[in-house]
């Protein structure tokens, strides 16, 4: 994976999305990031980060120092002129991580209505990858239909579910394991867990 799109939807677990756009710069991909505005104070409510910026631009370098890179670009949920809202543009496939019920049922429904939708409704159309981290906690009907509509189109479907068959030691542990899950999902490697059956960390 060369380049992807990041979406931070407004669901608690945000730190989930941003330790994978960490991990996925440190293995060489480039991000096109996209936060919702809802997700920026629960960023700073669950982990303290302030991203957020007066403008596009603004937030864009804050955002680079804190993962101290510039090979990410960050667009506003609102600015549906960006090279994501197109086909045209190409990327190698989207997370969407967390995923709120909301953003799901509009990624489910093509209703496209911001950045996030229309990013995810590109790559849909395009049959690029798209992998979904929905949070939420219990799953209604309808919540269970939306994703099954979309695995039925190839959408993966990857909740931020822990495992302990690697005796975490902390947070960060559990964090690393769902981000890793994630990440072996689109393909890309990192040694972010011990693997079942396997004694050292890759």
């Amino acid at each position: 994976m060369k380049s992807c799109i990041v979406a931070i939807s407004g669901a608690s677990g945000s730190i989930y999305g941003v330790r994978l756009v960490e991990e996925l710069l440190k293995s060489g991909v480039s991000v096109h990031l996209c936060i919702s505005g809802t997700a920026f104070s629960i960023i700073k409510t669950e982990t303290g980060m302030d991203l957020a910026g007066k403008t596009e631009t603004e937030t864009e370098k804050k955002i680079q120092r804190h993962v101290t890179s510039k090979d990410i670009k960050y667009y506003s949920e609102h600015n549906l002129a960006a090279p994501i809202s197109s086909g045209s543009f190409i990327t190698e496939g989207m997370f969407v991580v967390p995923c709120s019920m909301k953003t799901l049922s509009g990624i489910a429904h093509g209703y496209a209505n911001n950045l996030v939708e229309r990013a995810a409704d590109v790559v849909l159309k395009e049959g690029r990858k798209l992998i979904l981290a929905p949070r939420e906690m219990p799953f209604s009907a309808i919540h269970l239909e939306n994703m099954l509509k979309l695995a039925r189109l190839g959408v993966t479907i990857a909740p931020p579910i822990p495992a302990f068959y690697q005796n975490p030691k902390d947070l960060n542990d559990l964090v690393d394991f769902v981000v890793g899950k994630i990440l072996d999902c689109a393909g890309v490697g990192h040694s972010l867990f011990k693997r079942w059956g396997v004694t050292n960390r890759k």
